[in-house]
């Protein structure tokens, strides 16, 4: 993780100085013409953000999540913390600090929107000392949003009390961290957020726009069964969106038992997504299938008013947008 740490932009500095060293970022920022906040102004900080390594990030993944960061503050300007934990057995006494800022400029020079990135690696010898850290480093009075990227055992993770219940939104990749994370105990279950989810969100609305379209009792009557196939990449999506069409079901009606099955497939006609809807009786069907690659999908059903058939475009949340998805719903 000590190679985290080093690939990620920004100037190294005292974990004493920090604040100060942020102040002087932006004077020299002024000095040589960047872009950066007006003299003597406070900085329109929406938010703090804890993004947090786990000890299976490579640099070249740190530094994509690090870029996602920096796209989303264009539009929700923060203050970022990044946890890079080390290993007790690389030998490392101090806990070290890096700085790093940008500016983005709007409409106008006064619309200007900065993003603030305090790097932090520690041991974990140092882990008693690192929430009161944290919180130097962080903007007053503003909401805190914790992201954990690649932890490896819930268990450890849980250990974070400060970012687990103070967080507005705890953030993780449910296809990027261990099983039992959504089930996990969290201090807060209620602000756990999955990235996972957060992606699907063109899929759910596409999904559930074409389904409003049948009377919901005509959806659940005689459903005898739900079967989602996808390609081998999309298991932790597929698993998710199941869930999310058995409570939408649930909603329209449907009792008892749900007989909801999720078949990897790489059967020619089978895109990256598919569902199909099997009744009693054959008489009504719905069927879905996706390719995101090509942006493209296509519904076809028959709820007993004839057949409905309807090609749309198709695509998943880009990293910084699924990112916005999670935190503010």
């Amino acid at each position: 993780m000590s190679q985290v740490f080093e690939s990620l932009p920004g100037a190294e500095v005292s974990v004493s100085d920090i604040k100060h060293s942020l102040n002087k970022l932006w004077e020299d920022a002024t000095k040589t013409g960047s872009a950066a906040p007006a003299p003597n102004t406070v900085r329109a900080m929406q938010m703090n953000f804890v993004l947090h390594f786990g000890f299976a990030t490579d640099p070249d993944d740190a530094l994509a999540q690090f870029e996602t960061i920096k796209k989303f503050a264009r539009r929700y300007p923060c203050r970022v913390v990044v946890l890079c934990p080390l290993k007790e057995d690389d030998g490392v006494e101090e806990m070290r600090a890096k700085v790093y800022g940008e500016c983005f400029l709007g409409k106008s020079k006064s619309d200007t929107r900065c993003v603030e990135f305090v790097m932090l690696s520690y041991p974990l010898k140092l882990r008693r000392f690192l929430e009161s850290q944290v919180s130097v480093c962080l903007s007053t009075d503003l909401p805190l949003y914790y992201w954990a990227h690649r932890f490896s055992d819930s268990n450890r993770l849980a250990d974070y009390q400060f970012m687990l219940q103070h967080a507005k939104r705890v953030i993780f990749d449910t296809a990027i961290v261990p099983a039992d994370a959504m089930s996990y105990p969290w201090p807060k279950p209620e602000a756990i957020r999955d990235l996972v989810h957060a992606r699907l969100l063109p899929v759910r609305q596409s999904l559930g726009q074409f389904l409003s379209g049948f009377e919901p009792a005509k959806l659940v009557e005689g459903l005898q069964q739900v079967r989602l196939y996808h390609k081998a990449k999309y298991g932790p999506e597929a698993r998710v969106l199941l869930a999310w069409l058995r409570e939408r079901l649930e909603r329209c009606g449907l009792e008892g038992e749900f007989d909801g099955v999720i078949t990897p497939s790489e059967a020619v006609g089978i895109d990256d997504f598919a569902v199909e809807f099997r009744y009693t009786g054959g008489e009504r069907c719905f069927k879905w299938r996706a390719d995101i690659a090509k942006n493209h999908a296509e519904f076809a059903a028959d709820m007993g008013g004839g057949r409905v058939d309807l090609t749309t475009a198709m695509h998943l949340l880009e990293p910084s947008a699924a990112m916005a998805e999670a935190v503010f719903f």
